[in-house]
């Protein structure tokens, strides 16, 4: 069993005389949270599949960040599209952008023209560049797993990738974690500080 860092002997887990799991997370350094806690303060899950991510029904406001990842085939030339977006926004010189965001990794430079206008045409915003990775400051923000899906779908189709998508979430017990059909096989908890 793990302890809490701060000196306590209570298991991290536990949320001591009526308090919260979260008012723990703020009061204790965890070292590694594990699956078996009742309530983490982040959880990560990866390498879903789209099929995967459609099927769940988790509390849209505690999604903090969705990306998928859309790699090109063979994977060993490394040519991908990630697609993002966090719920507080995205910094770009320390100024947070609200919205999709995309990076590429070893595409051709006439590729990337297609790709902002097709993720602009559905969400809108505003083109903004930092090096490899395009902002659409202003496009409609989504958190919806079936919309996640759909456009990992279509970039597979449109841009011939394949893709997988990682969520990370905030603030839910584990009883919120399998009521929204997050596997536990794909959950990566997040140390909290």
């Amino acid at each position: 069993m793990v302890q809490a860092v701060a000196g306590s002997a209570r298991p991290y887990w536990s949320s001591g005389a009526g308090g919260s799991c979260l008012d723990d997370v703020n009061r204790y350094k965890f070292i590694r949270p594990g699956p078996e806690a009742g309530c983490l303060a982040r959880a990560r899950y990866w390498k879903m599949t789209p099929d995967e991510t459609e099927k769940l029904s988790y509390d849209e406001q505690r999604l903090l960040n969705w990306e998928i990842k859309c790699t090109r085939p063979p994977e060993e030339q490394a040519v991908f599209i990630g697609v993002f977006m966090y719920r507080n926004g995205t910094p770009l010189d320390y100024t947070p952008m609200h919205g999709v965001v995309y990076y590429h990794n070893n595409l051709e430079p006439d590729e990337i023209p297609p790709i902002t206008g097709y993720l602009r045409g559905r969400y809108g915003g505003k083109e903004s560049k930092k090096g490899n990775r395009i902002f659409l400051d202003g496009s409609r923000e989504f958190f919806d797993p079936a919309e996640i899906a759909d456009l990992a779908r279509s970039m597979e189709t449109r841009f011939n990738t394949n893709s997988i998508i990682t969520l990370e979430f905030d603030g839910l017990s584990q009883e919120e974690m399998r009521a929204a059909g997050l596997p536990d096989s794909k959950l990566l908890p997040i140390p909290s500080k």
